[in-house]
C-alpha cells in the first residue's frame, strides 16, 4: 500500500510538467502562426500621408497617445479596404476630422 501511494506521488510531478510542456508547446504555435498573445505596444503608423480625398474614406479612427504610442495616429479606412495612416498635424487631415465629426453631430457643413 505504501508503495501505491509513492508511485501515484511521483507520477504527480511527471503529469506537471506534461501539462506544462504541453502549455509552452500551444504558445509557441500561436506565436509561429503569427497571432499576438497581447496588444502590440508600438505605434501602428510608422510613416504618414499629408492627406486623401474625402470621397475615398470610408471610416477614421483616431488614437490618442498612450503606453503603446506617444503621439496622436489617425488611420483611415478606405473604400477599397485598405487602412492609411494620416498625418495629423496636417491641414488637410485636420479638415477631414473636422468634417466628419460636423457630419456626425448633425452641425452644418461649411
Amino acid at each position: 500500500m505504501a508503495r501505491a501511494a509513492l508511485s501515484a506521488d511521483s507520477s504527480n510531478p511527471r503529469l506537471l510538467r506534461a501539462v506544462l510542456l504541453l502549455l509552452l508547446l500551444v504558445v509557441a504555435g500561436r506565436r509561429a502562426a503569427g497571432e499576438p498573445l497581447a496588444n502590440e505596444l508600438r505605434c501602428h503608423c510608422l510613416q504618414t500621408l499629408q492627406g486623401i480625398h474625402l470621397k475615398n474614406i470610408q471610416s477614421v479612427e483616431v488614437k490618442r497617445p498612450g503606453p503603446h504610442c506617444d503621439q496622436t495616429e489617425v488611420i483611415a479606412t478606405l473604400k477599397n479596404g485598405q487602412k492609411a495612416c494620416l498625418n495629423p498635424a496636417s491641414p488637410m487631415v485636420k479638415k477631414i476630422i473636422e468634417k466628419i465629426l460636423n457630419s456626425k453631430s448633425g452641425k452644418p457643413k461649411r
